[in-house]
């Protein structure tokens, strides 16, 4: 008998685009697959969308908010499959993504081989999504997928990964007390417990970019960049578990390097904190460069100031592509695009009545 996949789908406040995200987890061609959404205390229409969609095999279960990394451990436990397919709300699943990833496992590979694919970044519609391939596109041994991501700051889309129960179970459960980058620890420690990873080309996620209103955008939140140091700090850990070496230790600066700006000049004491770890490592860490046009601001304004100027233009940017792609989508949902349930289209025209 073919294993069982679940696919988990932790949704708060996202009636929107939860009709899309199931629409793409049904249409999946893995015929054995179990479909739970947890609906974290949504203020908003989130569970009766997801509950049109109970004919088709769908589970809806409600709980009282209690944040992401709460709401994939509930989904984990009601789950029975095999293996296990994590799945925001917002985002989409190209449609053999899970048969394709578990044709590409070889006889006799373990259960602990973690499988991932590519992804690609979406507004509205996903036809001019662009995959764009980085140095975590291979297959790669724990301690060189770790050293990958935090010497060069690229990471894996959550969704791309497919790992086994028993992958899962000793990867423990996700952490409660994170509020931001909860998926990118969780999954770092899923490495840990891995044979390596099995990247699978040809098949994939759809990330969509909902600018500010992102769990992913901390901006100016104390408590997320709180939570973003403490996952630095394990993620830190965990490689120098697997190895600890000269170029790990650098690694590790360059990781620290790659957030820096997001602590440099509003939270002093993260600063000293994270020099210090550099200190220990044998490493520095720099201020963080202006590009030219904005670093005439540094001496009249100050740095804070001239780093949310720069940082202000690329939202701005993205919110008039999102804006535009936005209308498109709205004139060929009107349309019904093919592939898109009644339900769904519906859910997508009541938000774009609604920004």
């Amino acid at each position: 008998m073919k294993p069982l996949v679940s696919i988990l789908i932790p949704a708060y406040n996202a009636e929107r685009w939860i009709g899309y995200t199931l629409q793409s987890a049904i249409a999946q061609t893995w015929p054995r697959k179990e479909i739970i959404v947890v609906n974290d205390g949504s203020t908003d229409r989130t569970a009766e969308v997801a509950l049109r969609f109970a004919s088709k095999g769908v589970k809806v279960v409600s709980k009282e908010n209690g944040g992401l990394s709460s709401a994939v451990n509930h989904a984990y436990r009601l789950c029975q499959g095999d293996y296990i397919q994590e799945l925001d709300a917002d985002d989409l699943m190209a449609p053999d993504k899970v048969e394709r990833q578990l044709a590409a496992l070889r006889e006799g590979d373990s259960k602990r081989v973690l499988l991932s694919s590519p992804w690609a970044p979406f507004f509205y519609r996903t036809r001019g999504a662009r995959f764009v391939r980085n140095s975590l596109w291979q297959d790669l041994a724990p301690v060189d997928w770790l050293l990958s991501k935090m010497s060069k700051g690229i990471h894996m889309q959550n969704a791309t990964w497919l790992m086994t129960r028993e992958l899962a179970e000793a990867a423990g459960p996700w952490n409660e007390s994170l509020n931001y980058d909860q998926d990118g620890e969780y999954y770092a420690r899923a490495l840990l417990a891995s044979d390596g990873t099995r990247f699978v080309p040809e098949t994939g996620i759809y990330y969509r970019l909902s600018g500010t209103n992102s769990i992913n955008y901390i901006g100016s939140s104390n408590k997320k960049k709180d939570s973003l140091l403490v996952s630095m700090k394990l993620h830190m850990q965990y490689l120098r578990s697997l190895e600890d070496s000269e170029r790990v230790r650098r690694a590790c600066v360059s990781y620290m390097q790659n957030w820096y700006s997001n602590f440099y000049a509003q939270r002093p004491d993260i600063v000293a904190e994270l020099q210090r770890i550099a200190d220990e490592l044998g490493g520095c860490l720099h201020p963080p460069k202006l590009r030219w046009k904005y670093a005439w601001m540094h001496s009249i304004f100050g740095w804070a100031a001239a780093q949310r100027a720069q940082s202000a233009l690329p939202h701005l940017k993205a919110d008039c592509m999102r804006q535009w792609d936005r209308v498109m989508h709205k004139l060929e949902t009107r349309r019904t695009s093919p592939g898109v349930s009644a339900s769904a289209a519906a859910a997508a025209q009541k938000d774009e009545r609604a920004v």
